[in-house]
């Protein structure tokens, strides 16, 4: 991409009096060669599929490794009770997460955004919103090109892999991507966009990447719930005005700065963190008989 900052994107915004979303959607069309309609065909791919990724969920599947499984389920009926502590949209959102961090676990389609392993954030917070008829494809269409754009700065600047700068790298860009969005679709200006995407991802600085037997199952699918849920707030404190103190772009420089300083037991190894706890190694002894 083009962009190399936020601040980039939302400069040339305001130069050419442009939402966010089109300045991202003409660096594509210039990046690839492509039209308008050929640009918004493909992301109306992505998005046809975070949908039947949602439909085609099984709570009665199970990963190979029998880690995960059946969680989305569970949180689904205990949602239709009518008595959680979150709220039935949060709720939604969550069950959302689990879902799709579980498929992906067990080798349905789903997608990367910005990886497989963070694959949960971005449809935990639009497909509900979606389903529930808040907001229209068109609009979610624009708000995927604002995840893409917030997605791509940060790959640029910093690293969107787990190996290379810990699970802040996938579950805090993904849910940087999504408050971002969410901004969008309440109706928040650019800079609002920029500042929910900042305290999104500063919230989650210095998050490791440590799956148990290398697996991206255990604790990396719950860790897809914190991702949307941490969005759903930041957006709000966006909404209401409220900045990140520290600018955007340099939010996503500490975050570079933070994954490498990691040591590399904490970056996707399985070496470190929970993955190198006595029951971690119990599972990965057995599995790997």
């Amino acid at each position: 991409m083009a962009y190399q900052s936020l601040e980039e994107i939302n400069e040339f915004c305001r130069e050419q009096k442009l939402p966010f979303w089109r300045a991202v959607l003409l660096d594509d069309m210039n990046e690839r060669t492509v039209t308008e309609e050929e640009s918004l065909s493909a992301m109306r791919g992505m998005w046809d599929a975070m949908l039947r990724a949602s439909d085609s969920y099984d709570e009665k599947l199970s990963s190979g490794s029998g880690l995960v499984g059946g969680m989305g389920g569970k949180m689904e009926d205990y949602r239709k009770k009518g008595d959680t502590l979150c709220g039935d949209f949060v709720s939604r959102v969550i069950v959302q997460a689990l879902q799709m961090g579980e498929s992906n676990a067990c080798m349905k389609r789903i997608v990367a955004a910005p990886t497989a392993g963070a694959c949960g954030v971005i449809p935990a917070v639009l497909v509900p919103l979606y389903r529930e008829g808040h907001i229209n494809a068109d609009k979610i269409i624009e708000a995927l090109y604002v995840t893409a754009g917030i997605g791509q700065v940060i790959a640029s600047r910093a690293f969107i892999a787990g190996a290379a700068g810990g699970c802040q790298a996938e579950i805090g860009t993904a849910s940087s991507m999504a408050a971002g969005a969410l901004v969008y679709l309440k109706g928040g200006d650019n800079e609002a966009i920029v500042h929910a995407a900042a305290m999104a991802l500063k919230n989650l600085l210095g998050l490791v990447c440590d799956p148990v037997a290398g697996l991206v199952e255990v604790p990396c699918v719950k860790r897809n719930v914190i991702g949307a849920v941490n969005a759903l707030s930041s957006a709000d404190m966006a909404l209401a005005g409220i900045t990140s103190r520290i600018p955007p772009d340099q939010v996503i420089d500490a975050m570079r700065e933070v994954g490498e300083s990691m040591h590399v037991s904490l970056r996707e190894t399985g070496e470190g963190g929970v993955a190198n706890t006595p029951k971690a190694k119990e599972i990965s002894e057995r599995l790997g008989k």
